[in-house]
């Protein structure tokens, strides 16, 4: 009990440190998703700590994902105006890119020669962490696997998102918000809420939405591709 409320003290110390240098420096690398994964795994491994023993006190910030989700609709609802002024481009785009994500991750992992399992388990690598589990768990995929994908995108988006945006000259928040919400997804509402607040609303709305057309597209396309590829 005592190490678990330990751990559960240090990861918050160490989010808000890196938090506060993170604002201060500004740099994509000193990212709290960045840095603080990377020190609390270096903690755990020096220490000897078992992931079980951190997850006992850690759970309880895990818990607040299902609140901080419903409060997305907070946003959602003061930009609703925007949102139903672009929703035929924003339902598109997500539409569009849902399933592109979905082909190009088989596609790639095909060519990569990883096996059966492994190439369904990076299907909804493009979907929040619960819902991609989710969706692992319904077309046969290895699920802690798909998580590790869900992540890795995630950090990798919030990379290469605000490049993207520079590199293509991204200037409408529409935009800015379905990259980031559609490519990162959790990862990148927080980055989108650091460019301003509709392209955090429009992000939060990505994720929501690329989620539930993935419930709908995995099972379609997945067994489909699986048998061709």
């Amino acid at each position: 009990m005592l190490l678990s409320l330990i751990c559960l003290v240090i990861t918050i110390l160490t989010y808000c440190t890196s938090k506060a240098i993170y604002k201060k420096y500004s740099l994509v690398i000193l990212s709290p998703l960045l840095v603080v994964p990377v020190i609390l795994i270096t903690l755990m491994a020096v220490n000897h700590i078992s992931y079980t023993s951190y997850a006992g006190g850690a759970k309880w910030l895990t818990k607040l994902l299902g609140p901080a989700t419903v409060a997305m609709a907070i946003p959602l609802h003061k930009h609703f105006d925007l949102l139903k002024k672009h929703a035929y481009e924003i339902l598109t785009s997500l539409f569009v890119g849902a399933s592109v994500a979905i082909v190009s991750s088989m596609l790639l992992s095909a060519l990569l020669n990883f096996n059966h399992q492994t190439i369904i388990s990076i299907a909804p690598r493009s979907v929040t962490t619960p819902i991609a589990i989710d969706i692992s768990q319904i077309i046969g995929g290895v699920q802690t696997l798909t998580a590790v994908f869900v992540i890795i995108t995630g950090l990798t988006g919030i990379i290469i998102g605000p490049l993207i945006i520079k590199t293509f000259r991204i200037h409408t928040t529409i935009a800015k918000g379905v990259l980031l919400g559609l490519g990162a997804h959790g990862c990148g509402i927080s980055k989108a809420l650091e460019l301003g607040a509709e392209e955090g609303t429009i992000a939060s709305l990505a994720m929501i939405v690329t989620a539930g057309l993935s419930l709908a597209l995995v099972p379609l396309l997945v067994p489909f591709l699986a048998n061709h590829i």
